[in-house]
């Protein structure tokens, strides 16, 4: 069903563009320099589609778009000035010559308004409709073009070990592209290279150099034009491909710099950011204190001003940090049905059996069975099945959130309207927004960061294993042999995940497919493209030294990348970190000695008879609601601290979930303070 519905939209799609062609060929040369690199970022986001029928997709689109804005930017116009909402006054001020013009121009005021209204937002309708459409391909080639930069380093040596391995070039090319769940975007560039030569005729050369002109990234079309240099040339491959991987891993080092020295630009840029909000709210109280309440911009600085502006910035940083991309997966292609049965279940997913259910009823009772077993063992150990799924652990925390503050409210333990959260906004702050923060994020922070340890374990010594792994194997040991040496002379999570691994081969299962259950139970992205190195290469040949010695090397440079990355960005967290703190610290003082001392002298003032000592202060701080700005300096530096704590950890690890344990610390420390001063 679900596939007939995506046909028929599509079709409909193609419908519409079809009947918008004629527009298209109206408006656009096809031969202009616009179509010419819309063309070329389809190619390069592998879209399908031909740029006469994109581009005249987008037009429908636009148009439509148009037209509904048109549609109600005419109806708004005609409700506000027509109707008389809105009273049209001396628009330019220009004076006419005639009283005839002047009637004129009355008369026909209010209606070009009205078309006014419908023409702006029908343009900006048709630009957003169009422009969103025309984007596409160009976001999409940039992502491309992102993860391709990322991947390549690793990518190479990969096929530097395959080479030293013996396989010829197009056994390389072949790999590359099967090698899709590891190398990603890199491995659909081999893809094209591969599905060319084989489904349209055409020689590897002629495929390669159409890819290299085709690919978004610079540096692998570079590559590819290189490669194909040796291939042509008849030059040596290994020695080609070692130098590249080389040169590519000083890149990727470059490159990392570049990154890093951005996000400490942005650290100073949100030093200012966070600081604004800070000085508008000073500015506001300023004016009430004069007399001029500016409660709605207090409101709209606190509630929307601050979020956006952390938000914004969130935004601002996503498009810099570069995460790792990939989920860590392997897809087990060797045949294993129990590794590949387990790979990527779900939470209700039961292994191999459910393959089987329902040809035999011993198969319900052996999942039965199975069910009530990961049942009972979910029930003894669940901190273990939490650690393993941290968001799972939302399940329970999120409804008893709900229910804490339900009760709360309920039993009236809470304050029910604005004017009680204005008279007791500690309290009230506290039981809406931080036990839903102390129940809900506190034990998604603790599980997250406990996996994050347990998994990065064995990270931290892959370095290591590998080059160990690569002496035992150049001493005449098979790469069983030197897996089961290693874990009997290392200590720590890899050396008994490398027992394991020898235990199942040495009960029936395949090197590859123990070695593909072992990353799959981490799914780690470097981990995952360090087994299918070596994996596969092991296919080849027991002996594979050098391969190991590739692979030792590109997880030392990602150890490189990752230590330099930790320590700069421990940086941009303390700068964060510290601007809260002075906001913090500004907004505590401005409570304590200023509003509350002026609340004091105006109460002073008012109790003396408004002598002409007092008369001052009294009028100096009438009509201002103190217990109401309190509030708002309260909830600001709260907003404050979760957005800090989440940009903090997205800096650090290029994940929201690292910032879950700083947006638990720094509203505390917000909390702490409001409640004693």
């Amino acid at each position: 069903m679900s596939h007939g519905g995506a046909t028929g939209t599509r079709r409909s799609a193609d419908s519409l563009a079809d009947a918008f062609y004629p527009l298209f060929a109206y408006l656009f040369d096809e031969d202009g320099d616009f179509v010419a690199d819309v063309e070329t970022k389809l190619a390069e986001a592998r879209m399908p589609d031909t740029v006469e029928l994109y581009l005249s997709r987008a037009l429908a689109v636009g148009v439509l778009a148009g037209g509904l804005l048109w549609a109600l930017g005419t109806a708004v116009g005609y409700v506000l000035f027509m109707t008389g909402v809105v009273e049209v006054g001396i628009l330019i001020g220009v004076p006419v010559p005639n009283e005839a013009t002047l009637r004129l121009i009355e008369a026909l005021k209010v209606p070009s308004l009205v078309v006014a209204s419908g023409l702006v937002l029908g343009t900006i309708g048709f630009a957003g409709g169009f422009g969103a459409v025309a984007a596409i391909p160009y976001m999409r080639a940039s992502s491309r073009k992102r993860e391709i930069n990322m991947l390549l380093p690793d990518a190479i040596s990969f096929m530097y070990a395959l080479s030293v391995g013996g396989l010829n070039q197009l056994e390389i090319l072949e790999a590359m592209a099967k090698a899709d769940d590891t190398y990603g975007e890199v491995s659909r560039e081999f893809q094209s290279i591969v599905q060319e030569t084989e489904y349209f005729d055409t020689d590897y050369r002629t495929a390669i150099r159409k890819r290299s002109l085709e690919t978004p990234s610079d540096e692998f079309g570079q590559f590819l034009t290189d490669m194909l240099s040796i291939v042509s040339s008849g030059g040596d491959m290994s020695d080609f491909l070692d130098d590249k991987k080389d040169k590519h891993m000083r890149t990727a080092k470059q490159e990392q710099e570049m990154t890093l020295e951005t996000l400490e630009l942005f650290g100073e840029m949100y030093m200012t950011l966070s600081l604004f909000p800070l000085l508008l709210i000073i500015i506001l109280v300023i004016m009430s204190m004069l007399g001029q309440a500016q409660v709605d911009m207090l409101y709209a600085t606190v509630y929307g001003l601050i979020p956006l502006t952390g938000v914004g910035f969130l935004v601002l940083v996503s498009t810099v940090k570069q995460d790792d991309p990939g989920d860590g997966y392997l897809d087990p292609n060797d045949g294993n049905e129990r590794v590949a049965a387990d790979t990527g279940a779900g939470l209700l997913h039961l292994g191999l059996v459910e393959r089987y259910v329902g040809e035999f009823s011993v198969f319900d009772r052996v999942k039965s069975r199975e069910g009530t077993h990961e049942t009972i063992l979910l029930l003894k150990r669940p901190h273990v099945f939490f650690r393993d799924n941290p968001l799972f652990v939302l399940g329970l925390t999120v409804p008893a959130s709900l229910v804490l503050v339900g009760s709360a409210v309920w039993t009236g333990a809470a304050p029910r309207t604005v004017d009680g959260m204005v008279a007791n906004p500690v309290w009230g702050t506290f039981v809406y927004v931080y036990v839903p923060i102390y129940v809900t994020l506190l034990p998604l922070a603790v599980f997250h960061e406990w996996n994050v340890r347990s998994r990065r374990t064995v990270t931290n010594n892959l370095s290591e294993g590998l080059r160990k792994l690569s002496s035992a194997n150049d001493t005449g040991l098979t790469l069983l042999e030197s897996v089961r040496t290693v874990a009997d002379t290392s200590s720590g999570k890899l050396a008994r995940e490398f027992d394991v691994v020898h235990a199942k081969v040495e009960y029936g299962m395949s090197l590859r497919a123990a070695l593909v259950e072992f990353n799959n139970r981490y799914h780690i992205p470097r981990l995952a493209r360090t087994v299918t190195l070596v994996s596969k290469a092991q296919e080849a040949s027991s002996r594979i030294t050098e391969v190991l010695s590739t692979a030792a090397q590109a997880s030392e440079n990602q150890d490189d990348i990752a230590r330099e990355r930790k320590s700069r960005s421990r940086m941009q967290v303390v700068i964060i970190v510290m601007t809260y703190l002075t906001l913090l610290a500004v907004m505590a003082i401005l409570k304590v000695r200023f509003l509350d001392v002026m609340a004091g002298l105006a109460d002073q003032a008012s109790s003396s008879g408004g002598s002409a000592s007092g008369a001052g202060p009294a009028q100096f701080g009438q009509g201002v609601d103190t217990t109401l700005l309190g509030m708002l300096f309260f909830h600001a530096v709260t907003l404050q601290a979760l957005l800090s704590g989440f940009i903090a950890g997205y800096i650090r690890d290029a994940s929201l979930l690292a910032g879950v344990k700083f947006a638990v610390v720094l509203p505390t420390v917000a909390l702490l303070t409001f409640a004693f001063i």
